[in-house]
């Protein structure tokens, strides 16, 4: 009977398929293969999206329609648009009718592509951070401008990409405040005495309010993001949106603080304004040389706005990007410091100072991190096993597959899901439907009932999906 048993044992062991699903033995079969990945993938429901710039998730292609329809000016040297000629405009920038009346404009039509996005990118001619990080303020003008096909592409694209949900990094609030630029210093001085600091931000909150900065985030919600999300039917049985608020950390201290204010107050006021991040590059001079100061800003506003939550891009940087003392201490500044509950990105996780303390905490406070594995490779050239994702794992840290700008790069998330499957072999069909699941779980929904329902859904398409697969006989 014992050696039956052994025997029994081993077998299973040795025949690990004996005791999968189907779906899991035909994923296993399949995962050195890029084509069936996909294929797999595309077909999988993949839950929600929650790293996600609207502006950055937009494909070029309808946005350089518009420009072209309604005869925008070009930059033919950067290939930016504008509405009406910008100020002091030499020669470079024309009209696209008179683009098109000298023949030239499919040639432009290639340049501007290759410009507002990475299609035909090299790696060789211009950094990939640079032209990243470029392309935005260049097909800005049209996209705002687009805003409402903007949302309609991003649902319908989604629906066909079976996700259920995006959070997305939204619009700019547009603010009429006047951020009194005598406290820059002060603020900065006073990065290192935090009742100094908060003492500051409460003068520079009063001012603010004063000014009107409730009434304009409150109008935000009703008039553009309410107003938006409704006219346009966002919400319906198959697909759900949800926004956030941001500032941007390139700015001078009090225009991320009095930014940073109007996203708390908006997010607090809405429900469908679920959170607030903080964006732009990390690796920016004034981003790192204020990185302290505005996870101490959060801080702040937490206790004004205990209810808000945040996300926040953290540890978006690399060795060679930034010097190496600006690599062990973001991740640990956003999450002890500013109290984030997800974090974006976190590739320099590595040479964080105590990291395994750090995320140790991180999955006993259930801190989720966002992965963004395309975007991390194209932008800072980390990929594979110098990518962190298996740390996370390791500690139990609760994950989320994002893309990040799936219309910059060029990506969807199915083709995230393919990286992952195809790099991390340790990671099982198991642990990926987990991913799944968690992009729902640590969302920011505010309404239970709605994450619940979202849920039960991703259980009926698993089913569905998991149905298509099988029993071996």
């Amino acid at each position: 009977m014992k050696f039956l048993l052994t025997a029994v044992v081993s077998f299973i062991i040795v025949n690990n398929s004996f005791c999968q699903k189907p779906v899991e033995v035909y994923f296993n079969k399949i995962r050195n293969n890029t084509a069936e990945l996909t294929a797999f993938f595309s077909q999988m429901p993949k839950g929600g999206d929650l790293h996600h710039h609207f502006s950055g998730s937009i494909y070029a292609e309808p946005m350089l329609q518009y420009a072209i329809k309604n005869d925008f000016w070009l930059n033919t040297e950067t290939m930016a648009v504008a509405k009406t000629k910008p100020q002091n405009a030499g020669n470079e920038w024309k009209r696209f009718s008179e683009i098109k009346a000298l023949g030239q404009l499919e040639q432009f039509k290639d340049k501007v592509l290759e410009k507002w996005s990475v299609k035909n990118y090299n790696h060789v001619d211009y950094p990939s951070y640079k032209l990243f990080f470029e392309s935005f303020d260049k097909f800005w003008a049209s996209a705002v401008e687009t805003v409402p096909q903007g949302m309609q592409e991003l649902k319908q694209r989604a629906i066909k990409e079976n996700v259920s949900y995006i959070e997305t990094q939204f619009l700019y609030i547009p603010l009429h405040i006047n951020a009194n630029s005598n406290y820059n210093n002060l603020l900065r001085q006073s990065a290192s005495n935090e009742k100094a600091l908060f003492q500051l931000l409460d003068s520079l909150y009063a001012d603010y309010s004063k000014q009107g900065i409730r009434q304009a985030a409150i109008d935000f919600n009703k008039k553009v993001i309410e107003h938006l999300h409704d006219s346009l039917s966002i919400d319906d049985s198959v697909f759900t949106m949800r926004y956030l608020n941001f500032s941007l950390r390139f700015m001078e201290p009090v225009d991320v603080f009095r930014d940073l204010t109007a996203s708390f107050i908006s997010a607090d006021n809405s429900n469908l304004a679920v959170g607030v991040n903080i964006v732009a590059p990390e690796h920016g001079e004034t981003a790192l040389k204020d990185y302290h100061l505005h996870m101490l800003m959060f801080k702040y506003l937490h206790h004004r706005f205990p209810n808000v939550k945040y996300s926040m891009h953290a540890g978006e940087l690399a060795m060679g990007l930034v010097l190496p003392e600006d690599l062990v201490w973001h991740i640990n500044e956003a999450v002890f410091t500013a109290g984030a509950k997800r974090i974006g990105h976190g590739v320099d996780l590595p040479y964080e100072k105590e990291v395994y303390s750090l995320l140790r905490y991180m999955a006993a406070n259930k801190i989720a991190v966002e992965i963004n594995l395309g975007s991390n490779e194209f932008i800072l050239g980390v990929k594979e096993d110098k990518h962190p994702i298996m740390l996370y794992k390791k500690f139990g840290v609760p994950i989320v597959i994002s893309t990040d700008d799936a219309g910059v790069l060029r990506t969807n998330l199915a083709e995230q899901y393919v990286l992952l499957a195809k790099r991390y072999k340790d990671i099982s069909y198991s642990d990926i439907k987990t991913f799944v699941y968690n992009s729902i779980r640590y969302s920011f929904i505010k309404d239970n009932s709605l994450k619940q329902k979202l849920i039960q859904d991703l259980d009926k398409r698993f089913k569905k999906f998991e149905a298509m697969f099988p029993p071996v006989k």
